[in-house]
């Protein structure tokens, strides 16, 4: 019985760990999305044109670039929790800000701050879940931080329901949208809770030669068999690593990969998802919901997202990332041109149900995969960094996204700007087929092997 103890994995304590590390998700669903049931609000309040309308929206993904960027760089130096804890700080006073603006460039300021404490978490929650999780269930464990996302956006968009039918519409024009906005800071003061009982990444800590440190902690999680096992092809990695500079992402192999997480990147946010998220009862009110109705097809689309997403946490370590990615696109960009064709008829409830449709081939494909792959597709000793650099691009594309979408709506229509979706679905699908490797069941220093250059 005791040597049994010895091979197997701990689950209990590594789900905590990932959960743990997951409640960035939540930060990042509630307060990416919590903006679509306050933009419409403030438009009214403020006179707002298209470009400021998109510019409050996507002013978190400012923040969330530059996060993002340093993000690698600081947790290589100081550690992956504690960076993420700095991260949940901010995040929760720039919740509490927002809510006590008074001007639309206020509150862009503070949005700008919430989104330096997102930006440097999303990236590193789910690299700091993927170098603690045993090789079989990396994938599951990694879409946690993805199925947390979708119970924040969940969440925000119940909570928007709730306020937009707590009072007048007067009240909400001047006071409720603040509530939207504000309650955000509890996920933050959630998430630092549940990092305070999280243990330090057992790959960090062993390449900054605390080695007892990470030994203890893989003992902890995969048992004493397990860890001796880890440790020597963490140690044999380390050192094949120690010289690593991030210019070693530009050489051949490596350069490889680092194109394979920016596409990947790229098309988490070109898949036209959050054009839903943040605009979803505008779009809604478009196709001709009203009286608050666009506000419940909205909770619904949250739900859909949250059970489709968990359902996709079983299926990531069995189907396979690419199987899946490649199926998700192909179903999008159908979903894409039947949601594009539904806009200027008197077809309300076909549209939400191709909607959903959407949501669903999204929250098994390109919503959890991505992050989950990014990280797996470097080593130890630039996986921070990597990661940062990939995850920048993510964030610029969903700028992109936040601020273009009410241009676009304003000036091509729902048709249209569906239209466009579809086709960067296209562009995914293809790019996976050609371009993507299958990472399931394998160790992240055999997904390492795979891009070093081969000897000639």
């Amino acid at each position: 019985m005791a040597q049994e103890s010895n091979n197997q994995t701990h689950w209990g304590f590594v789900t905590l760990i990932a959960l743990a590390a997951g409640m960035a998700g939540l930060l990042y669903g509630y307060d990416t999305s919590c903006i679509s049931g306050a933009i419409g609000f403030l438009k009214d309040l403020y006179h707002l044109s298209p470009a400021m309308e998109g510019l409050i929206t996507s002013s978190i993904m400012i923040g969330g670039v530059v996060g993002v960027a340093f993000s690698g760089f600081l947790s290589d130096r100081f550690g992956r929790r504690k960076i993420l804890m700095i991260g949940a700080i901010l995040f929760f006073f720039a919740a509490l800000l927002s809510a006590f603006t008074r001007t639309p460039g206020e509150l862009i300021a503070a949005r700008i701050i919430g989104g330096l404490g997102i930006g440097l978490s999303s990236a590193l929650a789910v690299t700091y879940i993927s170098e603690v999780a045993p090789a079989n269930i990396r994938g599951t464990l990694s879409s946690l931080y993805q199925l947390l996302t979708t119970i924040g956006i969940c969440v925000t968009y119940f909570v928007n329901l709730t306020i937009v039918n707590l009072h007048s519409y007067n009240w909400t024009l001047f006071h409720g949208w603040r509530w939207m906005i504000g309650i955000g800071a509890l996920p933050a003061l959630l998430f630092f809770i549940a990092l305070l009982f999280a243990p330090e990444s057992p790959r960090w800590l062993i390449s900054k030669e605390k080695v007892e440190q990470g030994f203890n902690i893989l003992v902890k999680i995969n048992g004493v068999k397990g860890a001796q096992d880890e440790m020597t092809t963490i140690a044999t990695a380390i050192r094949r690593d120690r010289n690593s500079t991030l210019a070693k992402l530009f050489q051949p192999g490596l350069r490889r990969a680092l194109f394979i997480g920016i596409f990947l990147a790229f098309c988490n946010q070109s898949a036209g998802m959050n054009v839903i998220m943040y605009y979803g009862p505008t779009i809604f009110k478009m196709a001709g919901f009203g009286g608050n109705s666009e506000f419940m097809a909205t909770a619904g689309v949250g739900v859909v997202n949250m059970l489709a997403t968990i359902i996709a946490t079983t299926l990531i370590d069995k189907a396979g990332r690419k199987p899946l990615m490649m199926t998700g696109s192909i179903l999008m960009t159908i979903f894409s041109l039947a949601i594009a064709m539904m806009f200027g008829g008197n077809s309300g409830m076909i549209l939400l149900l191709c909607v959903f449709g959407f949501v669903i081939s999204f929250a098994f494909s390109m919503g959890p995969i991505p992050w989950i792959m990014i990280p797996e597709l470097f080593p130890t000793y630039l996986r921070a960094r990597a990661s940062g650099i990939c995850t920048v691009i993510l964030w610029g594309a969903n700028f992109a996204v936040g601020q273009f979408t009410p241009m676009m709506l304003s000036a091509w229509g729902g048709k249209m700007t569906f239209i466009f979706f579809m086709i960067m679905n296209i562009i995914g699908f293809l790019g996976v087929w050609k371009f993507v490797p299958e990472t399931k069941d394998k160790s992240l220093e055999e997904i390492e092997s795979y891009f070093m250059p081969k000897a000639k």
